[in-house]
């Protein structure tokens, strides 16, 4: 995403209401424009960061990362693990038909998210970040897929497709 255009416009802005002030105001204007270029950019990395955690919230157990390449944020989608469907290879056996479950209760998976503080030992926390950044996820997203894996009982999916410029060369996490 070219931030550029953004930025661009609030110099722009900022122009105009110096005019208002005469030469003296201008003056000053441009003289604050180069500086603000990167704390604009830093405000706005930090707004789009904030909206990829809320967006990450609602996709759990998959995730949004935002990546810094040069001056421009990338956004890297990982999808949550697709499930793989169950193959019978026994014979078919005719059985009674099973009761209709009860309805889940209201307090089942609404897709909201919780958030729970997890104390683990020092030498399984490096193994979980190596995990996750061998497969280019968070350790958060990565500790959500693992969860939703062994509650499952289901075999681990294969990590999602990265394209062919991400080489493991970016950067995960957020900007203060």
């Amino acid at each position: 995403m070219d931030l550029t255009p953004y930025v661009d416009n609030l110099r722009h802005e900022l122009a105009v209401a110096a005019e208002a002030g005469g030469d003296d105001a201008r003056a000053l204007a441009e003289r604050l424009t180069a500086p603000l270029e990167s704390a604009a950019r830093l405000t706005l990395l930090n707004a789009l960061s904030a909206a990829m955690g809320e967006v990450t919230r609602d996709l759990a157990p998959g995730s949004v990362d935002v990546r810094l390449r040069g001056l421009d944020p990338e956004f890297v989608v990982t999808p949550p693990p697709a499930p793989e469907p169950f193959t019978d290879t026994r014979e078919p056996v005719a059985a009674p038909a099973a009761p209709t479950p009860p309805p889940p209760p209201a307090d089942a998976d609404d897709g909201a998210v919780a958030r729970i503080n997890f104390r683990l030992p020092a030498h399984l926390k490096a193994r979980a970040e190596d995990a996750a950044a061998a497969e280019g996820l968070s350790v958060n997203a990565w500790l959500v897929r693992a969860v939703s894996t062994a509650l499952d009982g289901g075999e681990r999916a294969a990590p999602p497709a990265r394209g062919k410029d991400s080489g493991g060369r970016g950067f995960t996490g957020w900007v203060r």
